[in-house]
């Protein structure tokens, strides 16, 4: 449903803000101008770990899931121990979090938490590890 105010949509209301707006207050950037992404990213290369996929950060950032440094790490030593493995593609357990880790490229494809994965099914992998 489209709610018009002369003549102009919500949604066009919207698109002109954001096109107008800097690029530091669009949504997913926050003051620095840097994105979720970006953060996550850093780091893991602060920590020589995993880098996380454009999709991986979004699930992150849409479910508000926060990794503190320990789990991180637990991510990071957890995903060495699959590629020690001969692992390609690797489910990564923290806690109650769950990654997808191309382990090739050591890169989270993508992250689920309890509130989001209701039937605990995981495919194409060809191994796990509980970190």
């Amino acid at each position: 449903m489209k709610i018009n105010t002369n003549g102009i949509s919500l949604e066009q209301a919207a698109a002109a803000y954001l096109q107008g707006a800097p690029e530091s207050t669009k949504p997913g950037k926050r003051a620095d101008g840097k994105s979720f992404a970006e953060i996550l990213n850093e780091k893991g290369e602060e920590l020589n770990g995993v880098k996380f996929s454009k999709h991986a950060a979004e699930r992150l950032f849409d479910r508000n899931i926060r990794l503190s440094d320990e789990q991180l790490t637990r991510l990071n030593n957890g995903t060495k121990e699959a590629e020690s493995k001969g692992i390609d593609s690797s489910l990564v357990m923290v806690d109650d979090l769950a990654f997808i880790v191309n382990t090739g490229s050591r890169t989270v494809v993508t992250a689920m938490d309890p509130a989001n994965n209701d039937k605990n099914i995981f495919t194409n992998i060809d191994g796990a590890v509980i970190a």
